[in-house]
């Protein structure tokens, strides 16, 4: 820690701390915290006041309370964070710690710190929206035939609209000297009930345009922490697939090092993988040649993004495991199992029937990026004998009599995947295969299991990835550590076993 130039840390202060502990010697003591397992700020405090440790970790400053600690963390290392991690992945590389050629890729879903009833859906609110925007015009058009009066402009219902138009009735109350009435036993005016309606109606816009306005393109977010999205847990005590406000969390890891980290809101791996890395570029002095990740990370756009940054892919396509079983390798309505002239681009079935190219559909991710699928149909499935084996589906309306086989191939996808799995069954491919089962996989085991760190302790995206880096930086003392004791410095893959 003293080797740190923290200059990025010291930046967040007004001005030097006096008469308390300094920034370096506030991060020593969070670290050595969290090495431990020890991540509340009392349990710090308390810890800074008995613990031999932690005094020598203060020298001669004043013990800080936990307010300080937390503030530490929240208006300063949050700011601040990738900088300081850097630092400590550029120490290890100068220690030939990792390697910078080879990193896996893995995520998990860590619970926030919010309550789990305090959900929001944008479903839900997009529905009750719509109801709300068509009784509006209803409502103002009742209250133009009392009042005689124009309110509504063929303009667009919004929160700015309603402003205006409850403006216009305040104008007529003061002209006719209406004096609106509360309580029991008295008469409202029409106006007052016009006006308290329209009230009503504007506070509901507001609130669900600033719920659509906080969900942005998640599908739900939390009342308590606006950051974190309703997820499914692996940690499910009731064991009915309830969904829990968490964080999707991605770890980068290079020789058994924790070597960037990154938290985000999708529920899901693949739309996670070109930020990390994109962030990885822009902070590392190094860029990783082979990216390994689980088939939760296979899309085209992935492959092309890594191919066009000069990486090699070892991802694991998403029916990997599956086309090991019988029940897939004789499923004949698969394109996978159906003989394919290049030549003629055509797919020959079960039974000798060709599936010529009809036409491309193009259709948009969740990223933007538009995906070609050539569309392969059979010109007559009629009086086929494998009919029922190979046109599978009960959703279609059409009777089987009258439908034919369709394939949809994504042709680039296709290609990538392809030129992945020779990589992947090579012996590069085995060895790097297995290193990701146990290198980032074992880091999560370590930080969920060992370091019993679960539930953040901190709300909002910022605070959140504060105590992720905290957690992986720690990690990465802890494991130095033991490379040390173990005298495995300096080693990166773990060797494939031999059989006899």
């Amino acid at each position: 820690m003293e080797d740190m130039e923290l200059s990025a840390l010291y930046r967040t202060y007004e001005r030097t701390p006096k008469n308390t502990a300094t920034p370096r010697q506030l991060l020593k003591i969070v670290l050595y915290g969290y090495m431990n397992g020890i991540r509340s700020t009392r349990d710090l405090e308390r810890a800074c006041r008995k613990n031999i440790d932690y005094m020598f970790l203060l020298g001669e400053s004043p013990v800080p309370d936990h307010t300080t600690i937390s503030r530490f963390i929240t208006l300063h290392l949050s700011q601040c964070i990738k900088q300081i991690y850097t630092e400590q992945i550029e120490m290890l590389l100068e220690l030939n710690e990792i390697c910078g050629e080879t990193v896996f890729i893995d995520g998990t879903k860590i619970e926030a710190y919010a309550n789990k009833y305090t959900f929001v859906w944008k479903k839900a609110v997009t529905k009750n929206l719509s109801k709300l925007l068509a009784k509006i015009p209803e409502f103002l058009q009742e209250c133009e035939e009392q009042l005689g009066q124009k309110l509504l402009h063929s303009e667009e219902i919004t929160v700015h609209t309603l402003k205006r138009i409850k403006k216009e009735m305040e104008k007529i109350r003061e002209i006719e000297g209406i004096e609106f009435v509360y309580g029991t036993g008295k008469r409202k005016s029409p106006l007052q009930r016009m006006e308290e309606q329209l009230d009503e109606y504007l506070q509901r816009l507001s609130d669900y345009s600033e719920k659509l306005r906080i969900c942005g393109e998640r599908n739900s977010f939390s009342k308590t922490d606006h950051d974190a999205t309703f997820m499914r847990m692996k940690e499910d005590a009731m064991l009915n697939g309830q969904l829990k406000p968490a964080y999707n969390v991605q770890h980068a890891v290079d020789s058994e090092y924790i070597v960037w980290v990154d938290v985000s809101a999708h529920c899901t791996d693949t739309l996670t993988l070109k930020p990390m890395l994109e962030e990885m570029k822009k902070y590392l002095p190094f860029q990783y040649t082979e990216v390994v990740a689980d088939a939760g990370y296979e899309s085209e756009e992935n492959y092309l993004y890594l191919e066009e940054n000069g990486q090699l892919a070892f991802i694991k396509p998403q029916n990997y495991e599956i086309s090991k079983t019988r029940k897939y390798r004789n499923d004949i309505s698969r394109k996978d199992n159906m003989l394919y002239d290049e030549k003629r681009d055509v797919y020959i079935c079960r039974n000798s029937k060709e599936l010529s190219a009809a036409y491309i559909r193009r259709h948009k991710t969740r990223s933007g990026y538009v995906i070609e699928d050539t569309v392969y149909q059979c010109e007559n499935c009629n009086r086929c004998r494998y009919k029922r084996e190979c046109i599978k589906g009960n959703n279609c309306k059409t009777p089987m009599k009258d439908r034919r086989k369709v394939l949809f191939v994504a042709k680039k996808r296709e290609k990538f995947r392809k030129e992945c799995m020779e990589r992947l069954v090579s012996d590069r491919g085995i060895q790097l295969r297995m290193n990701r089962s146990i290198q980032v996989e074992g880091s999560f085991a370590i930080l969920k299991e060992d370091m019993n760190f679960r539930q953040y302790s901190y709300r909002g995206k910022d605070n959140v990835l504060a105590q992720s880096v905290l957690m992986a930086m720690a990690f990465n003392i802890n494991k130095l550590h033991h490379k040390i004791q173990n005298k495995r410095t300096g080693t990166h893959l773990f060797d494939v076993a031999k059989t006899a």
